[in-house]
């Protein structure tokens, strides 16, 4: 597993916990960050975000966007877009209404670059003010960048490298080292600003290259990550899984290279526009802005030589809630915080993943702590998806850990974990319609998952409550063998199931097994 989260631990770990700490969602501190909404106004659109759940890694209670197109036509006019206004306006006073039908009202509402650069701006805020009761907080270009770092942040604790955020009427570049953001620049390199800008492609060409390069002159070098926040950007990242024809759908953690970037800009560029934008499933008013996207992106990474590029779907207003957290819950590792407040939510027995992972553990002794992690995870996920048919629980488990909304795992790792969650309920893999997905583990990780599955998958048939302590597996990988001990009153729930269970794991090891049963107390 290749994790960025990495074992530096907070200093409010209970050691009773192990190496990822006592859950903090019922925390005090935290609990009032379970459900919090949010309203981005920005220049192409404005969106409403309820945040619920485990804050570290927040589900999406609600998710609803309205493309308002706010900045089309200012640079010619200096002001907002009118239709633009009537549509925003309407649409924050919906999402007003549905805040105070939840009991969260009021919003906290932040608004960007169309917003701040248009001579109507503050009388378009007094409009929402009067007509909502909402009070909009116009923040500047720093700003705007300092909070899109954070909410890269959110789903990347410790990261490092150089935060792109494109929006509609501007783009903001951030470096975050250390999980900490850096410093930050703002332009006008927004699409809906180049659009009518004079001079057509060579001029848009000519003018972007002289911005990004005082940009870069201004942030010093950048060539560790380049994260991509914004709509053209994951746009641009649609065409390119297309174009790959990339397997897991995920746009949160995609990958690109330089030279993935520049042939995705050429595929786009000998495509028919809306032939493109139907088989990626792109908004017209998105698409129309993704060839002039693609300019700035191809100059960007001419300039700058990232090493990799990253999509990340979280943003300013990610970035807004991480603003709201304590440091000790973002220091926490949002898998391991997701994974904890899921068990305790739709586990039968919440509680015996730790167990579980203290059983199965013996197995994963030397392993690499992103591994430990994974396997953590994983025992914390094993039962939560028990409602669904046992004839499809197996494909439910996978489905939901590749494809759910969360942050601190590459796309191998979720695959990774999906896999590992399918032999909890499965033994053979082969002839699962995820199989296209599993090319992206090596052999010896799929191995590593199968290993991990079956081993809970025998586990969970040993007890009966969270915290009993009825026996122990022990490993020994030079002699290839795989020793059960067992206390005497365990022994009827070691049936004919179990064992075969338990040689499906020795098969997977390729180990023989050793079943020991002795009259200790069941706590020694």
């Amino acid at each position: 597993m290749n994790a960025e989260i990495t074992p530096d631990l907070p200093a409010d770990l209970d050691a009773s916990f192990g190496p990822f700490g006592r859950p903090l969602f019922n925390d005090p501190s935290v609990r009032k960050l379970s459900r919090v909404g949010v309203v981005d106004i920005g220049s192409n659109s404005v969106r409403m975000v309820i945040f619920d759940g485990a804050a570290r890694s927040p589900n999406y209670f609600y998710n609803e966007k309205v493309m308002c197109a706010l900045g089309a036509g200012i640079s010619d006019t200096g002001r907002l877009n009118p239709k633009g206004r009537v549509r925003a306006l309407a649409a924050i006073a919906r999402f007003e209404a549905i805040a105070q039908s939840l009991g969260i009202s009021p919003l906290t509402a932040v608004a960007t670059a169309a917003v701040r650069d248009a001579e109507d701006g503050p009388e378009f805020c007094a409009d929402v003010l009067r007509e909502t009761g909402l009070q909009v907080h116009v923040i500047d270009g720093p700003e705007e960048a300092r909070l899109s770092a954070q909410g890269v942040l959110l789903g990347w604790p410790g990261s490092y490298g150089l935060v792109c955020d494109i929006g509609g009427a501007s783009m903001e570049l951030a470096e975050i080292r250390d999980g900490r953001v850096g410093k930050c620049v703002t332009s006008s390199l927004g699409p809906l600003k180049l659009q009518s800008l004079k001079g057509g492609a060579k001029a848009r060409k000519a003018y972007a290259k002289e911005v990004i390069k005082d940009l870069c002159e201004q942030m010093g070098e950048q060539k560790d990550r380049l994260f991509l926040v914004g709509g053209s950007w994951r746009a641009i990242a649609r065409i390119d899984m297309h174009r790959r024809g990339y397997p897991l759908h995920v746009l949160h953690e995609y990958r690109m290279t330089p030279k993935s970037v520049r042939e995705t800009v050429k595929y786009i560029q000998k495509s028919d526009i809306d032939e493109l934008r139907a088989a990626c499933d792109i908004s017209s008013a998105r698409m129309a802005l993704v060839p002039i996207a693609t300019e700035v992106l191809k100059i960007l990474i001419s300039r700058i030589k990232p090493k990799d590029i990253a999509i990340s779907s979280y943003g300013i207003r990610e970035g807004m809630l991480y603003e709201q957290m304590p440091q000790k819950l973002r220091d926490r590792d949002p898998l391991i915080e997701f994974a904890r407040f899921s068990e305790s939510k739709n586990a039968r027995m919440p509680g015996f993943g730790t167990t579980l992972y203290d059983f199965i553990m013996p197995l994963f002794k030397s392993a690499p702590f992103a591994t430990k992690r994974m396997v953590k995870a994983a025992c914390l996920l094993h039962d939560v998806t028990w409602r669904a048919h046992p004839d499809f629980r197996a494909e439910v488990c996978f489905d939901n850990s590749t494809r759910a909304n969360l942050g601190g795992l590459s796309h191998s790792e979720r695959v990774f974990l999906g896999l590992a969650l399918l032999h909890r309920y499965r033994n053979q893999r082969k002839g699962s319609q995820f199989e296209d997905l599993f090319g992206l583990l090596t052999d010896s990780q799929q191995r590593e998952a199968e290993i991990l599955g079956k081993a809970m998958r025998f586990g969970a048939m040993l007890w009966m409550e969270k915290d009993e302590k009825l026996g122990e597996i022990r490993w020994f990988p030079k002699k290839k063998q795989l020793e059960l001990r067992l206390h005497l009153s365990a022994k009827p729930l070691f049936s004919e199931v179990a064992e075969a269970r338990l040689s499906s794991l020795a098969a997977s090891l390729n180990a023989e097994t050793i079943v020991k049963f002795n009259k200790a107390s069941k706590d020694s």
